[in-house]
């Protein structure tokens, strides 16, 4: 009988490959550290040494887990953009509690990772909340120029959503629908306290405003 021949992956096929097995390796782990690159090479029915020949170290190879993972979380919390204002806060929020429940130790992993002594790791922590930041003004339509109350305020209610929901983490209480009103209020609060008094012309939804 003629064994079946197996067809080599290509390089970014691959790279792949380890990422998505990393993501789900992190999963089970208490930090990016734990990963285990003999574990991942064993997942992927490879040397070791050929893990490290697509990304260089061990760090480099966390570093693209955790770039993946942030991209996956931000791919399932971006709203529909032809919604109204009101829809899109919603329909974000419920998905950021739903990505915490459904990947709560990546998540976890995720955030935390800001504590770490690694100058790299860092930087991509910073540059995904600067991402999340962003993301707001644009939907707001003050990506460009917005007013230095504006700015702070959406900063501080990233920061505020990134430890409230790693604490809620830990045990899942209150429930999802509270954690989501109380995530999807205080946003809409802060916004509305900042272009009330940066910017009177512009205003949110009245759903918004009543909550």
């Amino acid at each position: 009988m003629t064994e079946p021949v197996r067809s080599r992956r290509s390089p970014e096929a691959r790279r792949a490959q380890l990422i998505e097995l990393g993501l789900e390796l992190l999963a089970t782990r208490t930090s990016l550290d734990d990963l285990s690159m003999d574990e991942v090479a064993a997942a992927a029915s490879i040397s070791k040494g050929l893990v490290f020949h697509y990304f260089g170290s061990k760090r480099d190879y966390q570093l693209a887990v955790a770039q993946a993972a942030t991209d996956q979380f931000f791919q399932v919390t971006d709203p529909d953009p032809t919604l109204d204002l009101d829809a899109q806060l919603q329909q974000s929020v419920v998905a950021f509690v739903a990505y915490v429940a459904e990947h709560r130790d990546i998540y976890v992993n995720l955030v935390r990772g800001t504590s770490s002594g690694d100058e790299a790791m860092r930087r991509l922590f910073d540059a995904s909340r600067q991402r999340f930041v962003a993301r707001i003004l644009e939907r707001l339509g003050m990506v460009d120029e917005p007013s230095p109350l504006l700015l702070l305020g959406v900063r501080g209610w990233v920061a505020l959503a990134e430890e409230i929901t790693v604490t809620w983490a830990d045990d899942m209480a209150p429930d999802q629908d509270t954690l989501i009103r109380l995530l999807r209020d205080s946003l809409a609060q802060v916004v509305l306290l900042a272009l009330t008094d940066d910017a009177p012309s512009v205003s949110l939804p009245a759903s918004v405003v009543a909550g």
